[in-house]
C-alpha cells in the first residue's frame, strides 16, 4: 500500500498520456501506465525513470473488460483504492463524412466510448474507495456541436474525422450523465468527472502538426485530475475555462 495518491492513465505509452503520466507522478501520485502494447508501455516507463519519475506500467486494453479487471485487480492487490482515472486511451479514422463506413464507426466507439464506460465501470469500486477521487475522460475540442456547426476552424484533419468527433461528442454525454448519477449516490457523490480537450497537439494522431506542445495539452487533464473539493464536475474544459457542448 502507498500513502500517494494513485492514478491511472489508460493509452499512456506516447503522447498526451505519457506525458499526463509524467506530470502526475511530477506532482507526487504513484502513476499507473497503461498500454495496449506491453512493451511500449515498458518502454515508456524506462523513458519517464530517466528523467526521475518511476510509473507501474501495466498492459490494458480498453476494448478487451479481460484485460481490464485484471489491472483492477491488480490495483486491488497493491493498492487497494484508485485516487484518479484519465480516460487518455483513443482512436482515429481519417475519413470524411460521406465516405466513413458503419464499420469504421463502430471500431472508433469502441475504444473511445464502450472503453471508457468498461474503465469506468470496473474502477468504481476502487475510486469510490478514495477520500477524492477524479475521472477525467480525454475528449476534444471539435466534440463540440456548438462550435462545430458554427463553422469554427480547429486545425489539421478534423473536417476529416466524422467518427473520432462524434465519438467524442458521445464520451462528453457519458462525463454529463455519470456526474448526475455520482451526485444522487451516497457512496460514489464525491466522485468528480469532467472532460478535457487538450487543443491542437503535436501527437502521432495529428501528424505532430499540432501548434500546441503536449506538456501544453496534458495540463488541462492534470489540472482536472487534481480538483479541490470544491472544484466543478460534469464539465467541459480547456485551458481557458468552461467549452461550449
Amino acid at each position: 500500500m502507498t500513502e500517494d495518491p494513485v492514478a491511472l492513465v489508460t493509452g499512456a505509452n506516447k503522447g498526451l498520456g505519457k506525458e499526463t503520466a509524467r506530470q502526475l507522478a511530477a506532482r507526487g501520485f504513484t502513476v499507473v501506465l497503461g498500454s495496449r502494447d506491453a512493451e511500449r508501455g515498458q518502454a515508456a516507463a524506462d523513458e519517464l525513470a530517466e528523467g526521475g519519475v518511476r510509473p507501474l506500467p501495466v498492459r490494458l486494453d480498453v476494448a478487451d473488460t479481460g484485460s481490464v479487471q485484471e489491472v483492477a485487480e491488480r490495483l486491488e492487490g497493491a493498492y487497494g483504492r484508485l485516487d484518479v482515472l484519465v480516460n487518455n486511451a483513443g482512436t482515429v479514422v481519417d475519413r470524411s463524412a460521406e465516405r466513413t463506413t458503419a464499420i469504421e464507426m463502430r471500431r472508433t466507439y469502441e475504444v473511445n466510448v464502450f472503453g471508457a464506460v468498461t474503465m469506468i465501470q470496473t474502477m468504481l469500486p476502487l475510486l469510490g474507495r478514495s477520500r477524492a477521487p477524479r475521472i477525467v475522460n480525454v475528449s476534444s475540442t471539435t466534440a463540440s456541436m456548438t462550435l462545430t456547426s458554427g463553422g469554427t476552424y480547429f486545425g489539421g484533419d478534423a473536417g476529416m474525422r466524422m467518427a473520432y468527433s462524434s465519438s467524442k461528442a458521445a464520451l462528453n454525454m457519458l462525463t454529463v450523465q455519470y456526474a448526475m448519477a455520482f451526485r444522487g449516490n451516497d457512496a460514489l457523490s464525491h466522485i468528480k468527472i469532467n472532460s478535457a480537450t487538450p487543443g491542437y497537439t503535436a501527437t502521432d494522431m495529428t501528424g505532430h502538426r499540432g501548434t500546441r506542445t503536449v506538456a501544453e495539452g496534458a495540463r488541462i487533464i492534470v489540472d482536472l485530475a487534481t480538483l479541490p473539493g470544491d472544484g466543478p464536475t460534469g464539465g467541459f474544459f480547456n485551458d481557458n475555462g468552461a467549452v461550449p457542448w
